[in-house]
């Protein structure tokens, strides 16, 4: 097990704009200390919602308040529909009526609803005004966190709106996840999976392995998943900081996922990293009737989301989804679309994939309509 005293940094290397990601359990008890050496006057803003701020926000508040830091806190309705225009608008406001500065820092406390929405208020607040991540979601954690996207959902679509704006610095307490619910558990890992799919066939046989001990409580297991999933976000991110170009691989699943959440309204009905598994999976069905992708690897995955008891087709979504042409026809909104035609990130095996600027639309239909009519395997 991972003591209280074990920390790890990984480093986002962006030049003058990089920043370290902390790891560790405490984290946020130590917040005021780390954040100090960043601040230009001795006060920061906090954004952060209502079920995390029963949870966190007072052991924030002392932190700050013992390195003798003031702070101001905004919190907001927790779920999905706050990241959206009238919290954004809320959250802006309230921040020009602290009077912060483009000096100050924001903090976001929070997972990525709360994450995604302050660092893109902070974006677009006096052109740019810098802030630091806590992210307090094994999703959050892995994935929204790090590498600088911002922004908010509308009803034409997921993350349409938003902006790159890196933080200054994340902190990654892994002692909060012991709070969370074992679905949100479950969702994160499926970003954490998406990123041993793209990336590291290793990472993927360890998963395999420790997958369900990660999820019910093995700190020793989290922590070395959360590294290893940052560790290659921030390789990623430092080669490609925009998204134009490897960067990109970092969406597999996610075309698929970014339309499902839309069809279900933005709610609890589908979590972000729920919906990131069923993509994957969808992703390697799809790859698998083009010939591109093994049976046995697609079949793993398969497997592997059934003893983790996740979602992996959209039968086990419901029956009252859009139809699949309706549901391609969100994916030709997606923020990744060219010239009308869906981006998929496919693989050609566990731990290897490419970007296919154009799939045929009769087997991106097929694999769809295959999926909502396949039986669960858990």
């Amino acid at each position: 097990m991972i003591g209280n005293s074990l920390r790890e940094r990984v480093q986002v290397q962006l030049g003058t704009h990089g920043y370290p990601v902390l790891i560790g359990t405490g984290l946020i008890d130590q917040a005021g200390r780390e954040i100090m050496p960043l601040l230009s006057r001795p006060r920061v803003a906090i954004v952060t919602d209502e079920t995390v701020a029963k949870l966190c926000l007072r052991r924030l508040t002392h932190s700050l308040v013992t390195e003798g830091i003031s702070h101001c806190a905004m919190i907001l309705p927790p779920g999905e529909a706050t990241k959206s225009w009238q919290p954004l608008i809320r959250t802006t406001e309230w921040l020009l009526g602290q009077q912060v500065e483009r000096g100050d820092l924001i903090i976001a406390l929070g997972g990525g609803v709360i994450g995604d929405l302050t660092g893109f208020a902070a974006a677009i607040l006096r052109r740019g005004t810098r802030f630091v991540q806590i992210p307090t979601t094994l999703l959050a954690q892995v994935d929204s966190s790090v590498g600088g996207k911002t922004g908010i959902n509308t009803v034409q679509g997921k993350n349409l709106i938003g902006s790159f704006h890196q933080p200054e610095l994340v902190l990654a307490d892994t002692g909060v996840l012991d709070h969370l619910p074992r679905r949100d558990l479950r969702a994160g890992y499926g970003e954490i999976l998406k990123c041993a799919l793209l990336g590291d066939a290793g990472f993927f046989a360890w998963l395999e392995k420790n997958g369900p001990d990660l999820v019910t409580g093995d700190a020793s297991a989290r922590h070395h998943a959360i590294r290893r999933s940052v560790e290659m976000k921030a390789e990623v991110v430092a080669r490609d900081e925009t998204e134009s170009g490897d960067r990109a691989l970092l969406n597999l699943g996610h075309t698929f996922a970014h339309a499902l959440e839309r069809a279900t309204g933005y709610s609890d009905r589908l979590l972000h990293g729920e919906s990131v598994a069923i993509g994957c999976m969808l992703a390697f069905e799809l790859a698998r009737h083009l010939d591109m992708c093994p049976q046995e690897d697609m079949q793993r995955l398969r497997s592997h989301l059934a003893r983790m008891g996740m979602k992996s087709t959209l039968s086990d979504i419901g029956a009252d989804l859009p139809s699949p042409q309706v549901l391609v026809e969100f994916m030709q909104q997606d923020k990744k679309a060219e010239g009308g035609e869906i981006r998929f990130i496919l693989p050609n095996r566990i731990g290897q994939c490419r970007i296919a600027g154009s799939v045929p639309h009769g087997a991106l239909l097929h694999t769809l309509v295959r999926s909502a009519t396949s039986r669960t395997l858990h």
